[in-house]
C-alpha cells in the first residue's frame, strides 16, 4: 500500500478536527428543585432522553425516598442510569462514568439530545472531568481497616492517616469512615498519598459541548416543598417501601439504608424510634443536603442559573429559550451537531 500523501495526511486530520462535538444538556440542582420536571420538558421540547446521576437512584427497590421518577411522571421519555443495582452492591463513581459514557455514545450514535439530572456533585465531576487513576477496592484491607477501627476506634485511623498524607487527613473527618478508610486503602495500595493520586492527570469528557443549567429556588420556598415533599412520600407508602425491603432481605448495613429517610425509617422499624422523631429528622437532614449541593453547583463553572423550580410553566420556557440560544452558539463557534427539536406534542 502507497503511503498517503502530505496533502491526503492533511485532509485526514482536518476531516478529524472538525467532528461536531454532541451536545449534552447538564440540569444542576438542590433535591426537590424539580430537576426530573424540567428533564422531562427539555426531552419533550428537543428531542431527547434522560441521564440520571444520583447515587441513590442507583439502587433498585429503593424508589419512594430516592424520588424517582414514576413511569406517568417520564411522559413516555426514556430514562437511563435508574434501578442499576442490587442494595448489597458497592456502586461507585468509577462505575457511574463507565455506564454512563456507553449511555452517551448510544444517545450519540442515535442522534438523541441526552439531559442529565445531576443530583450527585461526585458523580457529574467523574463524569465530565474523568477519575483519578486509583486502585481498585481491596475487600481484604477494608476488612482489617474495619477491623482496626472496631477495636482501637476511628481516631486510630485518622492517625495513620495523617502520617501518611496530612492533606488528605486535614479534609476528611475521623467520624466519616467511608471515605477515610478508601483515602487509607489508596495510599497503602499504591505507597502514594492519595493526595498526589487525585492530583495526576485525569481524562475529562470528550467529544460532547456541555450546557448547564442551575435550579436555585428561593431558599424558604425550597425548604417549605421539602417538608410537603417527605410527607407526601409518607403517603404514597415510602414506610411499607421499607419494611418491604427488610423483609425481602436486604442487608440493614446495606449502603442505600445510609441515604436520608431510609436510616430514619429503618431505625424506626428497627430500633422503635418515634416515627414523629423520624419525619422530623428527615425534613432537616434534606434541607442541609439541598444546601450541601447547592454549595457544591455553585462550584460548576459556566451555568446559566434560574431562581425558581422546574415545573414551572415560566422557568420551562425561559430554560428551553436559554437552551436554544446556547446551542446556536455552539454551533457557530465549536462545530456542534445541531439539535432538531422535537416532534412529539409539548
Amino acid at each position: 500500500m502507497e503511503p498517503a500523501s502530505q496533502s491526503e495526511a492533511e485532509n485526514v486530520a482536518s476531516s478529524s478536527a472538525t467532528v461536531p462535538l454532541a451536545p449534552l444538556v447538564v440540569i444542576l440542582g438542590p433535591t426537590a428543585s424539580g430537576k426530573s420536571a424540567l428533564a422531562v420538558s427539555l426531552a419533550e421540547r428537543f428531542g431527547g432522553e434522560v441521564v440520571g446521576c444520583d447515587s441513590t437512584q442507583a439502587y433498585r427497590g429503593f424508589d419512594i425516598g430516592t424520588a424517582k421518577p414514576t413511569m406517568e411522571e417520564r411522559h413516555g421519555i426514556p430514562h437511563h442510569l435508574i434501578d442499576l443495582v442490587e442494595p448489597s452492591v458497592v456502586f461507585t463513581a468509577g462505575e457511574y462514568r463507565r455506564r454512563a459514557l456507553a449511555v452517551l455514545a448510544d444517545l450519540q450514535s442515535r442522534g438523541r439530545l441526552p439531559i442529565l439530572t445531576a443530583g450527585t456533585g461526585l458523580y457529574l465531576r467523574a463524569l465530565l472531568d474523568g477519575l483519578a487513576d486509583a486502585p481498585e477496592r481491596s475487600d481484604a484491607l477494608r476488612g482489617r481497616l474495619q477491623a482496626s477501627a472496631a477495636r482501637r476506634g476511628a481516631e486510630h485511623l485518622h492517625r495513620l492517616l495523617r502520617r501518611l498524607d496530612p492533606t488528605a487527613a486535614a479534609r476528611i473527618s475521623a467520624s466519616d469512615g467511608q471515605k477515610l478508610i478508601r483515602a487509607l486503602e489508596i495510599c497503602l495500595l499504591t505507597g502514594r498519598p492519595v493526595s498526589d493520586v487525585h492530583r495526576a492527570g485525569r481524562e475529562g469528557l470528550k467529544g460532547h459541548a456541555v450546557v448547564k443549567v442551575g435550579l436555585n429556588p428561593p431558599r424558604a420556598a425550597l425548604y417549605e416543598r421539602i417538608n410537603r415533599r417527605t410527607h407526601a412520600m409518607l403517603e404514597r407508602g415510602w414506610l411499607a417501601e421499607v419494611s418491604a425491603l427488610i423483609k425481602g432481605g436486604a442487608p440493614l448495613s446495606a449502603k442505600p439504608f445510609e441515604f436520608i429517610g431510609y436510616r430514619e425509617l429503618r431505625d424506626h422499624l428497627e430500633k422503635g424510634h418515634p416515627l414523629p422523631k423520624a419525619v422530623e429528622a428527615i425534613t432537616q437532614a434534606t434541607r442541609r443536603y439541598a444546601k450541601r449541593q447547592l454549595t457544591w453547583f455553585r462550584k460548576e463553572s459556566g451555568t446559566l442559573w434560574f431562581t425558581g423550580f422546574g415545573d414551572d410553566a415560566d422557568i420551562v420556557a425561559t430554560t428551553v429559550a436559554a437552551i436554544e440560544r446556547e446551542l446556536a452558539s455552539l454551533a457557530l463557534s465549536s462545530s456542534v451537531a445541531p439539535v432538531q427539536p422535537s416532534s412529539r406534542p409539548a
